[in-house]
């Protein structure tokens, strides 16, 4: 027996939900073919649902804007839509897969798909927005700085204008050597008086574009030296070198302002603000490549990396056009300590923004200073805090050799031992070791606590953190042992017994164990040839 079933579905389930008033509902006939009693027992089974109330999920329809919408069969057999934010008969589990962002419901479409990554907030880190959103003020205040110091710049020019053409010629700024001719302009500009046939003979003569050139080649040193010599630093740590380059940054912006009250020097000091601003891009550029990694969660990181240039193009010119306003108001551009004042309060405020935008940051890799924070809360607590507690201890500023306790890795043998190289030190510490891939030893001439680490030939990133996990054990039991072989001892035989722990705890608290950006030193390795007799 064969009979016609129709739904009533309303057309507005499909479309968007901005047309919900205009819809109309449409009727959808499928055609079943049941047999008698399979009929007759669907029926049956249709009062007995009918009078329970049951609704059932048929399928959820999830939009690009992060929105969705549930179809529910009803015991009616009508097909019923609901937004899914407004569903009161949505299932709880069904929550945590639901992508959405209220926070951003305000924002048209058109703006949110010119500035965010497409897929957000799903295909980006949960950190993104936060900071995007601080890091544009940060550019806006670092623009707004430039104009200021631009602004001094040709200020200083401007007092040198009389020279001769050789001096203000050999002290002509630019970032770099193609913008020459942009920079012939500018002097044009500034230079009236000068003869244009002159000018123009020593532009195009080689001792002209040295110099300048000049700064620039000082610049390109100073980047060349950074990426070949500290290029293993930024994967480590990228929140404390980016800091640092604008620390470095704003060094060079203070060389560029002296060059209005020292004009005689224009040369040395444009080339030291050079050199620190090429030197602080050589720590930038790197460490914000490792940032908008860890932003790319959806392997999309050409897509963040474009979106970033978004942020950054338009807080340039919000910035330069702050800068423009600062500089016409009367009594800035006239007095040079008004004007250094001004700088200075925007150039602080702009790196209170970058420490507040770098605090964002929830990295859920553990380097050297987040181990040192695990690792001491599960000595102390037998627990470990989340990647968001975590991040927000962690100093952004501080160094690892300034932190207590002090761990010293890649130590030669004989500074372990203390210079003494007797026959039972060194057979006492091989076995006390000799299933690990480390030898540690507490360096008892220190008046503070020092451990002093060397790894041997096979040793991991994970030989790293069980070093540091036994630091910090020797560091809260320090009273507890008068021998320093049986602390040793006893220290190993605790991280055994508390270590697997340790690890389990870390990934259920959301840590990527599997990558753990811990080094081990390169420059001394321990090579076991041969077993101890």
């Amino acid at each position: 027996m064969s009979c016609a079933l129709q739904l009533t579905v309303p057309t507005r389930a499909i479309e968007s939900s901005r047309k919900k008033a205009g819809n109309r509902a449409r009727c959808l006939q499928i055609r079943c073919a049941f047999t008698q009693s399979n009929l007759s027992e669907e029926e049956d089974e249709a009062g007995n649902g009918r009078a329970q109330s049951q609704q059932h999920v048929v399928l959820v329809e999830r939009y690009g804007n992060g929105t969705a919408r549930r179809f529910i069969l009803d015991d009616e057999w009508q097909v019923q839509t609901f937004d899914a934010d407004h569903d009161p008969t949505k299932d709880t589990r069904l929550q945590g897969s639901q992508i959405s962002d209220t926070s951003l419901s305000w924002l048209p479409n058109v703006v949110k798909d010119f500035l965010l990554p497409a897929g957000f907030p799903g295909s980006v880190s949960d950190d993104y927005l936060g900071y995007m959103l601080l890091q544009f003020p940060t550019n806006v205040t670092g623009w707004i700085c430039h104009a200021i110091v631009t602004s001094s710049l040709l200020k200083a020019l401007r007092k040198i204008k009389n020279e001769k053409l050789n001096s203000f010629c050999s002290a002509t700024y630019g970032n770099t050597c193609h913008e020459f001719t942009t920079q012939s302009v500018l002097l044009r500009t500034l230079f009236a008086d000068t003869s244009d046939q002159k000018f123009t003979n020593f532009c195009a003569s080689g001792r002209g574009c040295f110099c300048c050139c000049h700064q620039d080649g000082i610049g390109a040193v100073g980047r060349l030296f950074i990426g070949g010599r500290f290029g293993n630093l930024f994967d480590d740590d990228p929140k404390q070198w980016r800091m640092y380059a604008d620390f470095i940054g704003s060094a060079g912006s203070i060389f560029d302002l002296a060059t209005q009250v020292y004009p005689a020097y224009f040369l040395p000091l444009a080339s030291l603000g050079n050199l620190s601003k090429a030197v602080a891009r050589g720590l930038k550029d790197p460490s914000f490549f490792v940032i908008q990694n860890h932003f790319a969660i959806s392997g999309n990181l050409g897509e963040v990396a474009a979106k970033e240039e978004v942020w950054e193009v338009s807080a340039q010119l919000f910035g330069l056009a702050l800068g423009i306003l600062i500089l016409d108001t009367p009594g800035l551009v006239r007095l040079y300590p008004v004007l250094s004042l001004t700088w200075l309060s925007i150039r602080l405020l702009h790196l209170w923004l970058r420490y507040q935008s770098l605090s964002v940051l929830q990295f859920n890799t553990i380097n050297l200073k987040r181990a040192r924070i695990l690792v001491k809360s599960h000595v102390l607590y037998t627990s470990v805090p989340g990647c968001v507690d975590c991040n927000k201890e962690e100093n952004i500023l501080t160094w690892e050799k300034f932190m207590k306790p002090r761990i010293i890795f890649g130590v030669p043998l004989e500074d372990m031992v203390g210079g003494d190289t007797s026959v039972f030190k060194v057979k006492k510490l091989i076995r006390i070791y000799a299933k690990e891939k480390y030898i540690l030893m507490v360096n008892q001439s220190a008046g503070d606590f020092e451990v002093f680490v060397s790894f041997k030939i096979g040793a991991t990133s994970l030989s790293v953190l069980r070093s540091v996990w036994q630091v910090y054990w020797l560091h809260e039991n320090r009273e507890s042992f008068n021998n320093l072989f049986d602390w040793l001892s006893h220290s190993l035989l605790v991280m055994e017994d508390r270590f697997d722990d340790f690890i389990q705890q870390l990934k259920g608290a959301g840590w990527d164990t599997h990558q753990l950006n811990l080094k081990v030193p390169k420059e001394i390795s321990i090579d076991e040839v041969g077993p101890l007799q």
